[in-house]
């Protein structure tokens, strides 16, 4: 497990401990309510509110109501190609709504496929990661699974996680991570690998695994360093401080803050607009030359997405 926050200048590599195990950020009691850690200490979310509806922004899936635990392992990840002026956006929904959205070995070979998938795609411009499920982002790695391994079983496991997180981070196009809820431990690993965070200010962040005796072991010693500072990432490592989507703005966690629209949804809408954004500045060859040819004859590019 050393190469799992390997040693390096510039990285918090040094707190790696023996037997270190990347486990979820939250320490969930999945009966009648969700229990969780620091900020959120004492507040209890009832089955009530998993029950709520939910509309996603436009481009989304069908409205739907409600969430079973029947729901088929191939609908945990849900791959969107967007069309019309969201032509090659791509958005990947996490539906993991009885887990929390959190990392299972389904959910994480899905992630891989999906993501290996997309890298050769030449039609991909922006890929956004987003949760089709309300309140929650990623809750981290899945513990009732992860209690049931064997000590030979963790150690690839956590390999696993890694190289899907490493594996977004390394995507050839601008990726977004739209936080509308809970990004813990593993889940907030997850959107650290992507190029722009965006969040509601009702989202809660927070590399939380030293409650748990452990340290991230997904990246985030070496990412949240770079996003927001060596000394500030070791005190909220070291403290498994919880930070509200204002907060996390305020540490250059994440680019964009908004407030929480009814639909749940307001950090997608927001990523959904830089992704729109960011459409005509991608370079795929024909639209290349096109735009070098416009500058030259001073005139608009025109761009068909080539």
């Amino acid at each position: 497990m050393a190469a799992a926050v390997a040693t390096a200048p510039g990285t918090l590599g040094s707190l790696h401990a023996g037997g270190v195990r990347l486990v979820a950020a939250c320490s969930t009691r999945l009966c009648r309510g969700l229990r969780l850690p620091g900020l959120l200490a004492g507040r209890r979310v009832g089955p009530a509110f998993w029950a709520q509806s939910w509309v996603p922004a436009a481009g989304g899936p069908a409205p739907r109501r409600g969430y079973s635990s029947e729901v088929k392992t191939e609908d945990e990840l849900r791959v969107r190609h967007l069309e019309d002026e969201n032509r090659g956006i791509v958005v990947l929904g996490i539906n993991r709504a009885y887990g929390k959205n959190s990392l299972s070995k389904n959910l994480i070979k899905m992630l891989s496929k999906a993501v290996d998938a997309l890298k050769s795609d030449k039609k991909v411009r922006t890929i956004i990661i987003r949760s089709e499920v309300p309140g929650i982002f990623c809750a981290g790695a899945d513990l009732k699974e992860r209690a049931k391994m064997s000590s030979g079983e963790v150690g690839p496991f956590v390999s696993k996680i890694r190289a899907m997180i490493n594996d977004i981070a390394n995507l050839p196009v601008p990726t977004i991570a739209a936080i509308d809820g809970l990004a813990l431990g593993g889940g907030l690993e997850l959107a650290l690998a992507c190029d722009i965070r965006v969040a509601a200010s009702s989202a809660k962040m927070g590399l939380v695994e030293t409650k748990l005796a452990i340290i991230p072991g997904g990246g985030g010693t070496q990412r949240l360093p770079r996003a927001i500072g060596m000394s500030l990432a070791k005190e909220l490592i070291f403290s498994a401080r919880v930070l509200d989507g204002q907060e996390a703005k305020a540490v250059g966690l994440i680019s964009h803050v908004l407030e929480q629209n009814q639909e749940g949804d307001a950090a997608y809408r927001k990523a959904l607009d830089l992704a729109r954004e960011f459409l005509p500045q991608t370079i795929p060859t024909k639209d290349r030359l096109e735009g070098l040819l416009a500058f030259k004859e001073k005139r608009p590019p025109r761009y068909k997405g080539e």
